[in-house]
């Protein structure tokens, strides 16, 4: 196709592929080039959430500051990340049934 499409009109292609979420980005938080900041309120804290940080392997700048709340947001979501939900497939109806009594699915269970 042409790059005008009708009377002057932009290719709506090119228009969707410079704007929108961008799932490829280069800057992934945790890493030695971009650790993540951090700020607790107290040295005790610093030192479980260092703990935390060397169990899985990620870099941190920690700041202790108890005149600020404490802000470790970005440790959480990075550890908390929501994994994928995936779901047995059911079995047709001419297969043996998933319940083991040796019928066919569409006698048994179906």
């Amino acid at each position: 196709m042409h790059d005008l499409y009708y009377k002057g009109r932009i290719h709506t292609r090119l228009n969707h592929v410079k704007t929108g979420y961008n799932s490829k980005r280069t800057a992934k938080p945790g890493t030695e080039k971009y650790p993540l900041m951090l700020v607790v309120s107290s040295d005790e804290k610093k030192l479980e959430v260092e703990t935390l940080v060397a169990e899985n392997g990620l870099f941190a700048d920690i700041t202790v500051d108890s005149s600020i709340d404490e802000n470790i947001n970005e440790l959480n979501a990075l550890l908390n990340k929501p994994t994928t939900t995936t779901f047995d497939k059911t079995p047709n109806r001419n297969d043996p049934c998933s319940c083991g009594s040796g019928k066919k699915y569409k006698k048994c269970c179906g």
